[in-house]
């Protein structure tokens, strides 16, 4: 009995001495981009950042407005008008700074949490493909100088597909389609 477990164990090292290891490799950017779910987060992240920007320009339009007034009229208050005058400035400029900090970290957060179940939701699929295709490396194609196409298969397409992402989308498309919205949102403002 021990000799037939050897001999079983001896054929299965051998066997797996001459099996060629799978590699995969994957556009993870691509994917990311062209994922349905990113457009809704791009449309959210450009809601917020316009609603942020319109409330800058609010307040940049106050401050310029009572900075006109005060060189105007300046010459003519009296010292305590123009000191109460320029504390008022003063003061609305620091809030232009503080909101303009504080807005610009509140938009970070809220892209990092749009995005992270979008990187695990690409991440989940990946592995996936691999388990199923006895991969024992995936790499990102992108951090790759050189893939050999007859040695490691591309996942990207099969990705793609689990992903929902249409076969004509690519990221040329998407640039296109979002440089068309960008166009179109700078002419309404117009």
């Amino acid at each position: 009995m021990k000799k037939i477990l050897l001999i079983a164990a001896s054929a299965l090292v051998a066997v797996s001495a001459f099996a060629q290891p799978k590699f995969a490799h994957v556009n993870t950017t691509e994917l990311i981009q062209l994922c349905p779910e990113m457009d809704k987060a791009r449309e959210t992240l450009n809601a917020a950042q316009m609603e942020a920007q319109e409330t800058f320009n609010d307040m940049q339009t106050e401050f310029n407005t009572k900075l006109q007034t005060y060189q105007s009229k300046g010459s003519t208050w009296t010292d305590a008008t123009r000191q109460s005058k320029e504390k008022e400035l003063t003061e609305i400029q620091q809030r232009l700074q503080e909101f303009s900090q504080t807005v610009q970290m509140e938009l970070q957060q809220q892209e990092q949490s749009l995005m992270q179940p979008i990187y695990e939701k690409v991440n989940n699929v990946i592995q996936d493909l691999a388990k199923k295709g006895g991969y024992i490396f995936v790499f990102n194609a992108e951090g790759v100088l050189y893939v050999d196409p007859a040695q490691s298969h591309d996942l990207t397409p099969e990705a793609r597909k689990a992903l929902n992402i249409p076969a004509d989308r690519t990221l040329e498309t998407l640039a296109a389609e979002l440089q068309a919205k960008q166009q179109a949102a700078a002419a309404a403002q117009q």
